[in-house]
């Protein structure tokens, strides 16, 4: 396997991609906004980060290159609540747990009616970056999508993210202001 082979991940990629995950987002608007606190980061994001793989990867829509070092989550139009927090129940305090509901809940809003692929998740471990590996495995999802005939869509809090999507072929269709700045973008 090349080192940038992208692949379909597996229930026994789940330990490196959300380690990766965790490392990619430690800065991230969104997780910091959701779990504040330096010390709980790495625990809470592991569990959000958990649960996301965990939906996902039986539905064959987790591409990643490693594994970990590069990842994208992907939501197909048939599969299910993007936001489902079964896992986040459990293992999230009642704070953690509100501010993850309402940043669901201000993103589902924001999200066109008719069907779409969602890119809910893409991160690249940091010693990775640079390399192009975010590109190729959000390809994987974006090919699906064009196979489908339907469009991509995701979001992002992070205003650095807004050009690297742009400069991918993603366009800003929506502006969301809270509970944090949220733009949601297409291709």
């Amino acid at each position: 396997m090349s080192s940038t082979e992208v692949l379909t991940a597996t229930a026994a990629d789940r330990p490196q991609v959300v380690s990766a995950l965790v490392a990619a987002f430690a800065d991230d608007p969104v997780l910091r906004h959701l779990f504040p606190d330096p010390q709980d980061y790495p625990r809470f994001a592991a569990v959000f980060f958990g649960n996301l793989f965990d939906k996902r990867v039986g539905l064959g829509t987790v591409w990643t290159i490693g594994p970990g070092a590069s990842t994208a989550v992907w939501q197909p139009p048939s599969g299910g609540d993007p936001a489902s927090t079964d896992l986040l129940e459990t293992h999230l305090p009642a704070d953690a747990l509100a501010r993850t509901r309402a940043y669901d809940d201000a993103v589902r809003a924001a999200l066109p009616a008719e069907p779409f692929w969602y890119l809910g998740v893409l991160g690249t471990r940091p010693d990775s970056a640079g390399r192009g590996l975010g590109r190729a495995v959000m390809a994987a999802g974006l090919r699906r999508a064009a196979a489908d005939g339907l469009p991509a869509i995701l979001e992002t809090s992070n205003p650095a993210n807004v050009e690297f999507y742009r400069r991918a072929g993603w366009q800003v269709v929506r502006q969301i202001d809270e509970p944090l700045p949220i733009w949601v973008m297409r291709q």
